[in-house]
């Protein structure tokens, strides 16, 4: 076992690891495609890059300082940066989890992101769920990009590329994405029918009150 992941970075590691497999279980995700990490001491522990995650083992996540310098068996993730510039822009994310999911990964094809057309929208933090402008995967601009489709929200769009959901922990975060992919595949069912009609803005702001309170965070 690589220094990366030996001690108390382990049951972490085996936890990212088991994030992925249940991300592409889910059917948000498929292949080596999407990425999951969880912040640890001095940094992050990420999915390896180009490796599908059944053949993956706890070791070959890598961890990746504050200062992207990767340490492990292998390399990792070609997204690390925005996972980087996530943990260290919001205090409050404990795990990142990104995928290409079909149906919001349609909708950022189509550079959408998502409206106020259900309450649940407000889960994620904001009266819609906003699409991050398009830049070259693995980008430092793409990372800036996602960072300001992030303010005041959990979770965006990746135009032409899918989404990224952060969390508490990696349970929360992947629960998240399950819960945006739904909600993208209602608003794209809805598309088909017309013009969507949208929650006004003073609803919207009492959802968000409380959304505030909602869920057991203990």
């Amino acid at each position: 076992m690589s220094d990366a992941t030996a001690g108390p970075a382990a049951e972490l590691a085996t936890k990212v690891l088991a994030t992925a497999r249940a991300m592409n279980a889910s059917g948000i995700n498929r292949g080596s495609a999407g990425n999951v990490s969880s912040r640890c001491e001095g940094g992050f522990l990420i999915t390896p890059t180009g490796m599908a995650y059944d053949a993956c083992k706890p070791e070959d996540m890598v961890k990746v300082g504050a200062d992207g310098t990767a340490s492990g068996l292998r390399k990792p993730s070609s997204e690390w940066r925005f996972h980087r510039d996530i943990y260290a822009a919001r205090p409050e994310a404990g795990a990142v989890v990104h995928t290409h999911s079909p149906f919001a990964t349609a909708l950022a094809c189509q550079e959408q992101g998502v409206p106020a057309f259900h309450y649940m929208v407000a889960r994620f933090g904001g009266a819609d769920v906003r699409c991050a402008t398009y830049a070259t995967f693995g980008s430092q601009e793409l990372s800036d990009a996602i960072i300001v489709a992030l303010d005041g929200r959990c979770a965006c769009l990746m135009a032409h590329h899918g989404m990224v959901v952060f969390g508490r922990d990696c349970d929360h975060a992947l629960a998240l994405a399950v819960e945006l992919e739904t909600l993208c595949e209602q608003y794209w069912r809805v598309l088909q029918l017309g013009a969507p009609r949208l929650l006004p803005a003073d609803e919207m702001t009492r959802v968000l009150a409380k959304f505030a309170g909602y869920g057991q965070q203990d």
